[in-house]
This record gives C-alpha cells, sequence and structure tokens, in this order.
C-alpha cells in the first residue's frame, strides 16, 4: 500500500498513539518538550540544561552516587550524548502543534499555558486540563478523568440539582397554598366572632342605654320632686321657721386672718393682707375658710349664698370638731360635706370627686340639712335644680362651712353673700 508523502506519522496515529509518542518527547525534569535533547548511558534522554543543572546539583551536595533522574541507573559526570533525530521530531512535532491546518482545535480548547487540547478534568481543582498539566507537580497527585466523563457526570449533578430545586418550589408551593387557605380560614372565622361578638355587645349596648334612660327618668323624676319637697318647705317656713329657715351668719373666731368679714357677718372675701388676729385652735390656718356661727345637734336647716360669677368658692357643712389647722381636705371621711368650683369644673367633694349636673351656671346655692335623715343637699337656686345630695349618718355638732376662693390678683375678689329667704304668708305671697 503506498503511502501518501504528505502524510506524516503522528496525523496518522490515534490519539492514543498520539499521546504515548508525546510523553516520549517529554523531559521528565521539566515536563516540557525535550529541548537540546541528550541521552545518558541508561538510554533516557533530557533536555541538556535540565541534565547539566541536574549535575551541577549533585556536585554541591557531595552525594555518594549519581543517578537518572528517571530509572535511578548510575552514570558518571558528563556521560551524555546529544540525541539529534530526537530534537529534530520534537521540532516536527512542535511545528504541527502550530500550524495543524484544518484539524486545528479551537483556541479556546487549549491549555493557555502549554497550548494542548483540554481532555482531562481535574476533580480536585474543577478545571480542565491538558495532559502536560496532568503529569505537572499542580495536578500530580489530583484525580484525573477524561473529559467527556466528567461532562456526563456534571450533567448527571445538574440534572439531579435541578430535580431537587424543583421538587422543593413544588413542596414550598402546596405548603403555602395549604397556609393561605388555612389563614383565609381562621380570618372568615374570626371575622364571624368578630360580628357575633359586635353584634352581642350592640345588643348590649342597647339594653343598657335603655335602662340609662330610664334610670335617668326616674332621677329626673326624683330630683324633680326633691325640689317640689324643698319649694313647699321653703314656701312653709312661716308655719315652722325655727326649725327650718336659718339665718346663718359668719363667726369672726374661726375665721383665716386673710378673709375680710363685713359688720353684719353675712359677707366674706379673700383680702390682700393678714390681719393681725389671735392664733387659736378654733381658727384655720393655713387654709382661708370660716364657719357659720350656728350649730346643728338635729333637725332640718335651710340657707342661701350668694356666688354671683366668682372662679372659686366651696361650700358645705362640717364637724365641729375638725381640724382648724394644716391642710383641709374636703371628703365626708375627714368630716366636710361641701360642694365646689375650681378650674371652671362643679364637683361634689366625694372619695373621689363626682361632677355636679349643672346645665345653668348657679348665681345662688342652697344647702339642706336634714340631720336625722343624714342627708345634705345642694340646690342651683338659680334654675332650681338639684345638684347633688350627700348621705350619711351624723352625730355632734354640724357647722356651715364657707371658703371664698383666693382673690388671685383681684379676679376672684366678690365676697360670699348669705342670703335673707323673704318671709312667705299663708297665701304664698310674700309677707
Amino acid at each position: 500500500v503506498e503511502r501518501r508523502p504528505d502524510a506524516h506519522p503522528a496525523a496518522m496515529a490515534s490519539p492514543a498513539t498520539a499521546a504515548e509518542i508525546q510523553d516520549e518527547l517529554i523531559c521528565s525534569i521539566c515536563l516540557e518538550y525535550l529541548t537540546k535533547p541528550v541521552t545518558i548511558t541508561c538510554g533516557h534522554n533530557f533536555c541538556q540544561a535540565c541534565i547539566t543543572q541536574h549535575c551541577e546539583e549533585w556536585e554541591k551536595g557531595r552525594r555518594v552516587e549519581l543517578t537518572c533522574p528517571q530509572c535511578r541507573e548510575l552514570f558518571q559526570k558528563g556521560e551524555f550524548k546529544p540525541n539529534t533525530q530526537l530534537n529534530n521530531i520534537v521540532q516536527k512535532i512542535k511545528q504541527l502543534e502550530r500550524h495543524p491546518g484544518k484539524g486545528k482545535e479551537p483556541k479556546a480548547d487549549l491549555c493557555k499555558r502549554h497550548e494542548k487540547r483540554l481532555k482531562l478534568f481535574c476533580e480536585e481543582d474543577g478545571e480542565a486540563i491538558c495532559w502536560v498539566c496532568e503529569k505537572s507537580r499542580d495536578h500530580r497527585w489530583h484525580t484525573v478523568v477524561p473529559i467527556e466523563e466528567a461532562a456526563q457526570d456534571y450533567k448527571r449533578k445538574v440534572k439531579e440539582k435541578r430535580a431537587m430545586i424543583t421538587g422543593e418550589f413544588n413542596r414550598l408551593h402546596t405548603w403555602l397554598k395549604e397556609e393561605e387557605q388555612g389563614l383565609l380560614q381562621r380570618l372568615a372565622e374570626e371575622e364571624r366572632e368578630t360580628l357575633q361578638r359586635l353584634q352581642e355587645n350592640v345588643s348590649k349596648l342597647s339594653q343598657q342605654s335603655s335602662s340609662l334612660k330610664q334610670l335617668i327618668a326616674e332621677l329626673e323624676k326624683k330630683c324633680q320632686q326633691r325640689v317640689a319637697e324643698l319649694l313647699k318647705v321653703r314656701d312653709r317656713r312661716h308655719q315652722n321657721s325655727s326649725s327650718v329657715q336659718m339665718d346663718v351668719t359668719l363667726d369672726p373666731d374661726t375665721a383665716h386672718p386673710e378673709l375680710v368679714l363685713s359688720e353684719d357677718r353675712k359677707r366674706v372675701r379673700h383680702g390682700d393682707k393678714r390681719q393681725d388676729l389671735p392664733d387659736t385652735p378654733a381658727r384655720f390656718d393655713p387654709c382661708p375658710c370660716v364657719l357659720g356661727a350656728e350649730q346643728f345637734t338635729g333637725g332640718r336647716r335651710y340657707w342661701e349664698v350668694e356666688v354671683g360669677h366668682k372662679t372659686e368658692w366651696s361650700l358645705g357643712v362640717c364637724r365641729e370638731s375638725v381640724s382648724k389647722k394644716g391642710t383641709v381636705t374636703l371628703t365626708p371621711g375627714n368630716g366636710y360635706w361641701a360642694v365646689w368650683l375650681r378650674t371652671g369644673e362643679y364637683k361634689a367633694r366625694t372619695s373621689p370627686s363626682a361632677p355636679l349636673p349643672v346645665r345653668v351656671r348657679p348665681s345662688r346655692v342652697g344647702i339642706f340639712l336634714d340631720y336625722e335623715a343624714g342627708e345634705v343637699s345642694f340646690y342651683n337656686v338659680t334654675d332650681g335644680s338639684h345638684l347633688f345630695t350627700f348621705t350619711d349618718t351624723f352625730s355632734g355638732t354640724l357647722r356651715p362651712y364657707f371658703y371664698p376662693g383666693l382673690n388671685a390678683g383681684g379676679t376672684n375678689a366678690a365676697p360670699l353673700i348669705i342670703c335673707p329667704i323673704p318671709e312667705v304668708g299663708a297665701d304664698g305671697g310674700s309677707a
């Protein structure tokens, strides 16, 4: 069989044979193509520079024997001959690799370091390598497989990973759908329960509103009855004036030194200066208060006080035995049954305080004491409405209580005035 003239042995060889031939052209010292190859006595070939350096290192180390780097057979320094034929083969192989002709591999498939085809895959480094890289120190002890086998293995792993991710997402979607349905169901149940509670609350509020309206109506009726009773008592006071109507006056011996009393002891206001008065146990200090001169140990009493447009005041009754020194706390527990005006708010001094139902600002306040019944009632004489009633059990002596409020720079300078109650004749008219 006639061989084609241009057919090169390396080109005719199979890929495996070509690789074996290329292995024979590699220096086992530098792992590159042989450069100026020389042959030593054992028959192995090396680069002239590599074997010369090997001999020089032997001389420096003063080792006993000089051996072949590949087979460890003894040889003498300088016992190597140039291998011209092998050098020509190396040059031909290099030339073929530089100019492969039609069979040239794409540049991307070549090793950047050795310009050999990337036919192998290093599993430790995870990269494609050439056959020269495989024999280098970097990959000598690594697991190296053909790149086609590695590609198939990676395709299998990617397929398994994709299947796993798809399965996880499917499970996640299923879980999310179930969670969504569960949450929507719970929200619907909570909505139904909330609406049911709201309907129940509306029903209860409606019932409570009806009860409150009924209670308000009953209270208003009782208040009107009490006012009517008071007015009847007031109209009949000429029949029993000694037991109901009370001509109250102020007791100067109990008045705080800054209070100014009128000569008839019917008016009291807060003054600008402290008067030089005896400091007795009966005198209020430091609270600017004063008691009425009258003492009650029983019966029913009624009097009225003009408050006008004052911005601060307190009125009521108290036990005669209350301490006049120190802070005065107006509560039944401390022996005071009183109402007041502070910062625009009308309150009964219970514990805690109770707001008064003031519809019309009172300019005159009526105070009704029923000792035996244990009641102290307050009325807005201006519109005839009932303000508040204290219920308690009385013992000992009670006295009227007055606090005109501080002067406040002249804004609350008007006095509290104990008003005379006009006599009413037997026919109901004024005498």
